[in-house]
């Protein structure tokens, strides 16, 4: 039988209700009693938690007694001298102290307290910012502190202990350009960001030429689905629910989160996704909650951070990161009545979708007022050839597969919509650019005031000088993906709050509900086709072209993206 105060003390706050745990921690615990503390061949090294311990909260900050635990099995033996757990996953939401954890490890590791000659560590992370977070913090606690100058050499990429020679330096992931480095610690950082174990393979093989190597796993979930992170959950949960030992896997397997979607709207419970919310909260643990409380509040009004907070801060990844830009109820409510004689008065902009020259092509004059865009449905055509839709719609024949369902959300009647002035389905193989300049130059010419014309890069070299021989004005968007992610937020509210009219327009309607918001790995949303032939969504991105040149309206709005070129 074996125990540590820390332990027993953890232990005991869950059980007097005094703090709340995940079913995971739970689960942990129960392993912790039934296979750990019953055991007669391990033992806690006392003066290696102690030590730990007390260099950490000398020079760094204190302790929370969650950190004190964990630190136990950091250093917990079997008696043959190896270690019981070689692997650390520290799996929490942001603000939870992980990065601020590992300075004090990394640079504990190297000294002569740990005692371990050539015990180098390295920190790697997807980014040189994240990358370095740990190594600068290490460096600047050296750099201030006189005593800790006798011990270490710190310069701006390399700390080393005099004593034991170990280093502590910093990488990125590149996995393609770095052999297996000879250390005793390999820390990972952001490790929702990795798609593979490509990483982990290159920087571990080097471990296991120096005495207990150590490899620490650490971050809050993400947007990369069926990458590492989530085969590294799948591991732990075997452990955890008994199906593998910790005898064979020596995986300690730390993981806060919450239990349920459900949870993130009961305060109280945060402290399962985050344990610095366990009572009593320090000082920066109340100055963190007030901030998660004031993102928690936000939500109402700004619907794209929802993700965003679940996933980062309550450490529950959302599962179906792919979705519709807008609810169905949402887009109908885009049907809305406005006065076009009031819209003549006003500048507008020409915005255009030309993704392809062989099925759909997309014009539209968008108008913002009192903070809403209009696109009325007078002012917006579309033009399609016409073998592509007799190949994928049935156009010319007299009952047209799916031409008289009602349902316009994923079917296309194209007839219905030609008869209805929608658009226009052109016998030709290919799209005729002088038919678009046309369009615009007629609404032109019809008195409204068209600002500029802008679309993306794709065709525009041709379309240009024919817009510019008009008299247009012209802007191309360069980087379509990255003008989605910086609108991604403005287009969902607008939609949410009822902003967005396109008035009775079954084409427009048709062509938001087509489009798919994709998560990249980095956050950022990108807007892709439910289905990549049939389901069209080029009046969509017309739109949203529309959204991003919205900024020279100046008269209307100030626009947040005004000083943003691509």
């Amino acid at each position: 039988m074996i125990s540590y105060s820390y332990v027993e003390e953890y232990i005991r706050q869950w059980r007097d209700g005094e703090i709340i745990l995940n079913k995971r921690r739970i689960k942990l615990l129960e392993l912790i009693e039934r296979d750990i503390l019953t055991a007669d061949d391990m033992y806690f090294d006392v003066e290696q938690i102690e030590n730990y311990i007390a260099f950490t909260e000398k020079y760094y900050f204190p302790l929370t007694l969650t950190q004190k635990f964990k630190t136990c099995f950091i250093f917990l033996y079997y008696k043959d001298g190896s270690l019981v757990f070689d692997e650390h996953l520290d799996y929490e939401g942001r603000g939870g102290g992980k990065t601020g954890r590992i300075s004090t490890l990394a640079n504990y590791f190297i000294s002569e307290l740990h005692g371990i000659d050539n015990y180098n560590v390295s920190v790697v992370a997807n980014s040189e910012k994240q990358a370095k977070m740990s190594f600068t913090e290490v460096y600047n606690t050296i750099d201030k502190i006189d005593v800790l100058k006798d011990f270490f050499d710190h310069k701006k990429a390399l700390i080393e202990s005099y004593d034991t020679k170990s280093l502590f330096q910093y990488h990125t992931s590149n996995a393609g350009t770095k052999d297996g480095l000879r250390d005793g610690c390999v820390i990972f950082e952001e490790i929702h960001r990795y798609e593979d174990s490509s990483v982990i393979n290159v920087f571990t093989s080097g471990l296991g030429k120096v005495k207990h190597p150590r490899v620490f796993y650490v971050g809050s979930d993400g947007y990369v689905r069926e990458g590492f992170l989530d085969k590294l959950l799948e591991r732990a949960d075997s452990i955890l629910d008994g199906s593998v030992s910790i005898r064979d896997d020596g995986l300690f397997p730390f993981m806060c989160c919450l239990d349920s979607e459900e949870e993130m709207h009961n305060p109280e419970v945060w402290q399962k996704a985050n344990s610095q919310f366990h009572p009593p909260l320090s000082d920066y643990a109340q100055t963190l909650f007030k901030t998660v409380k004031k993102q928690y509040n936000k939500l109402e009004h700004d619907p794209d951070g929802y993700e965003e907070f679940i996933t980062k801060r309550m450490n529950l990844p959302k599962v179906d990161l792919e979705k519709s830009v807008t609810s169905w109820k949402k887009i109908k409510a885009t049907d809305q009545s406005y006065d076009l004689d009031e819209l003549k008065s006003r500048e507008c902009i020409g915005c255009l979708d030309y993704a392809s020259v062989r099925d759909f092509v997309s014009a539209g004059l968008l108008f913002l007022k009192n903070d809403k865009y209009f696109i009325p449905k007078e002012l917006t055509h579309s033009f399609i050839c016409k073998p592509f839709a007799d190949k994928h719609y049935a156009y010319s024949k007299n009952k047209a597969e799916n031409n008289n369902k009602k349902d316009h959300r994923k079917f296309a009647p194209i007839k219905e919509w030609e008869e209805d002035g929608l658009l226009t389905v052109l016998d030709i193989e290919t799209m005729d650019p002088h038919l678009i300049v046309k369009w615009f130059a007629i609404k032109r010419d019809e008195g409204w005031n068209i600002k500029k014309i802008i679309g993306d890069s794709f065709k525009m070299d041709i379309l240009k000088p024919l817009f510019q021989a008009e008299g247009f004005e012209v802007e191309v968007i360069r980087n379509p993906d990255a003008a989605s992610g910086l609108l991604a937020p403005r287009i969902e509210i607008a939609f949410e709050n009822e902003q967005v009219i396109f008035g009775d327009n079954p084409l427009m309607r048709w062509y938001t509900n087509n489009v798919l918001v994709k998560r990249l790995p980095n956050g950022n949303k990108v807007y892709r086709k439910k289905e990549e032939v049939k389901r069209k969504t080029d009046g969509f991105m017309m739109f949203l072209y529309g959204v991003w040149a919205s900024r020279d309206l100046q008269e209307e709005t100030d626009f947040f993206l005004s000083d943003i070129k691509f």
